[in-house]
């Protein structure tokens, strides 16, 4: 029974971590979006341009 709980436990712990390490990690600009790749352009997003 005890070995039930510690693995309980031990599976909750690692959920909060993952879930803790989604929301937190990365750096943040001073507005609070992460610092990553580019947005793109209005021109490269639309597919309006020749072939």
């Amino acid at each position: 029974m005890l070995w039930l709980i510690l693995e309980a436990c031990a599976a909750f712990f690692v959920l909060v971590f993952i879930v803790w390490w989604t929301m937190f990690s990365g750096r943040k600009e001073k507005n609070g979006r992460p610092v990553g790749r580019q947005q793109k352009t209005a021109r490269e997003t639309t597919d309006s341009g020749p072939r």
